[in-house]
C-alpha cells in the first residue's frame, strides 16, 4: 500500500476574520510541527506559540493543538494551526507549511481520509457537507442526527437483517433435497415482512431529509398581470419584482429563496403566457417554458377578478405548460371579488395584495413538499440515498414474490443480496471511485 501524503489547507473561509486557520494532516505532521514550531506538542493540549518561517521571523503567533493518530478527525497525524485571520497572515503560513513536505489539499479531502481510515462512514461524510450548506436550523438538526450516525445506524441494522436472512436461506440451498417446512416459511415471510416495514419507515424519514436539503422548485405562470410578481413579493417579504398595472412588466425569470417552516423553497416567477409580436416578451416566455421544465411543481395564477364567470385556464396559457407538471390553480384578487380565501380540491383562492388566504397556500406547499412535522427521527438525505433505498425496496418486493409464488430461493437469495448491495453503496462500504470523486469533489476547501 503507498503511504498516505501529507495534505494541508486553510481551514477557515476567504477573506478577513479574527481567527483563521490552518489544517495539517498525515505523516509529516510530527516534522513540520518540529520545524515550524520549534517543539513537538503535547498531543491534544492547546499551546500558545510563534509559527516560524525558515529563516527564523515569526509569520504569526498563535494557538497549536496536535492531534496524533488515530484519534484524530481524519484518522491520520493532525495538527491545526490557529492564527489572525488575515488573508496574507494565512496564505504565508500554508505557504511555509506547503514548503515542508505537504500539499495542497483537494476539495473534501480531509473528510475523504477520515472516510477511507474508517472514522466515519460516507452518508456522515456527506452529513459534515450538509451541515456545513444548512440554510435553517431544522436542516442543521438533521444534518447533526446524520453526523452522530443516525441515518447509518438504520441502514446497519437493514443489513444485519438481510445477511441473517440471506445466512438462513442459503443454508438450506446446502440441503436441496429437504423439503422447506412450514416454520421455515413462516420465519422467511415474516422476515421479509419486518424488513420491509423497516424500509419504508427509513424511506419516509430520509425523504423528510431530502426535502429539507434540496427543498422544491416552485414556478409561478400565467397569464400577463394576473398577480405572479405580487405573489412573489409576499412569499419573499419584499419588493423583489416589478408590480404595475401594465401588462407584460415581467420580462425575464426571477428567483428567490425562502423557507416555510425551515423547508426551503426556491420559488421562480416567470414572464406571462401569451400569443405576442414583442421580440423581448417573446424571449421572456422562452425562458418561462424552460423553467416550467425544471420544475417540481406550478402555481398556476388566474386572475379572479378578470374571469369571475368562468375560471377555465385560457389554451394560450396551457400549450405552454409541460403536460406531465404538476400543478395548483391560484385564483387571485379574491379582494376585488365575492370569494372567500380556500383550498377546492386543486385549486386555491387567495389575494396576494391583500394577504387572504397566503397561510392556506403556506401550508399546501409545505404539503406538497412531503414535510411532515408529526414524523420521528428524521436525518439529512440525498437523492441518491432515497434512490439506494428505493432499489433496495424494489428487491425485497421482487424477493417476496420469487418465494411466495415460485419458491425459487436461489433467485430469492440473489434478490436479498441485491437489496443488501443496493443499501451499502448509502454508507460507502460499496462504493466506486467515481461516486467517491464526485461526492468529495463538492466540499469546500480545508474540510
Amino acid at each position: 500500500m503507498s503511504v498516505p501524503e501529507t495534505i494541508t489547507a486553510i481551514a477557515t473561509p476567504p477573506g478577513r476574520g479574527g481567527v483563521g486557520i490552518v489544517r495539517v494532516s498525515g505523516p509529516l505532521v510530527p516534522q513540520i510541527m518540529q520545524t515550524l514550531l520549534g517543539k513537538l506538542l503535547e498531543p491534544r493540549q492547546a499551546h500558545y506559540t510563534t509559527f516560524k518561517e525558515a529563516d527564523g521571523d515569526v509569520i504569526d503567533e498563535g494557538i497549536a493543538l496536535y492531534f496524533p493518530n488515530p484519534h484524530s478527525f481524519t484518522g491520520d497525524d493532525v495538527l491545526e494551526l490557529q492564527g489572525h485571520g488575515g488573508p496574507v497572515v494565512m496564505d504565508t503560513l500554508l505557504q511555509r507549511v506547503l514548503q515542508l513536505g505537504a500539499r495542497l489539499a483537494e476539495p473534501g479531502e480531509f473528510s475523504k481520509q477520515a472516510f477511507l481510515n474508517d472514522k466515519l462512514d460516507l452518508s456522515q461524510a456527506e452529513a459534515i457537507a450538509d451541515l456545513i450548506d444548512c440554510t435553517s436550523q431544522q436542516a442543521a438538526k438533521l444534518a447533526v442526527r446524520s453526523l452522530q450516525g443516525a441515518f447509518s445506524i438504520h441502514i446497519h441494522a437493514l443489513v444485519d437483517a438481510l445477511t441473517q436472512l440471506r445466512m438462513y436461506v442459503e443454508a438450506t440451498l446446502d440441503f436441496p433435497e429437504e423439503d422447506i417446512e412450514v416454520t421455515d416459511k413462516k420465519r422467511l415471510e415474516q422476515g421479509l415482512k419486518d424488513i420491509q416495514q423497516q424500509l419504508d419507515r427509513v424511506f419516509t424519514q430520509a425523504k423528510q431529509g431530502q426535502v429539507m436539503r434540496e427543498g422544491m422548485t416552485v414556478v409561478i405562470a400565467g397569464k400577463p398581470n394576473a398577480g405572479k410578481s405580487s405573489l412573489l413579493n409576499y412569499l419573499v417579504g419584499r419588493e423583489t419584482a416589478i408590480v404595475t398595472h401594465i401588462p407584460g412588466t415581467t420580462r425575464d425569470v426571477l428567483r428567490e429563496n425562502i423557507h416555510i417552516e425551515g423547508v426551503p423553497f426556491h420559488i421562480v416567477d416567470t414572464a406571462g403566457l401569451r400569443e405576442s409580436p414583442d421580440t423581448v416578451e417573446k424571449e421572456g416566455i422562452k425562458r418561462a417554458i424552460a423553467a416550467m421544465h425544471q420544475a417540481d411543481y406550478l402555481l398556476l395564477i388566474v386572475d379572479g377578478h378578470e374571469q369571475q364567470m368562468d375560471l377555465a385556464i385560457p389554451d394560450e396559457v396551457l400549450q405552454h405548460i409541460p403536460e406531465n407538471l404538476a400543478k395548483t390553480v391560484v385564483v387571485n384578487k379574491i379582494d376585488l371579488t365575492d370569494k372567500k380565501p380556500r383550498e377546492e380540491k386543486d385549486s386555491l383562492f387567495i389575494s396576494a395584495k391583500t394577504g387572504q388566504g397566503m397561510d392556506i397556500l403556506q401550508q399546501h406547499l409545505l404539503k406538497l413538499s412531503g414535510y411532515n412535522t408529526q414524523i420521528e427521527g428524521a436525518f439529512m438525505a440525498r437523492r441518491r440515498h432515497l434512490e439506494a433505498l428505493e432499489i433496495a425496496k424494489n428487491h425485497v418486493k421482487h424477493a417476496k414474490n420469487q418465494f411466495s409464488e415460485h419458491q425459487a430461493l436461489e433467485l430469492f437469495a440473489e434478490d436479498l443480496r441485491l437489496a443488501q448491495q443496493a443499501l451499502c453503496e448509502i454508507t460507502g462500504e460499496f462504493s466506486s471511485d467515481d461516486l467517491l470523486g464526485v461526492i468529495f469533489s463538492k466540499f469546500c476547501i480545508g474540510k
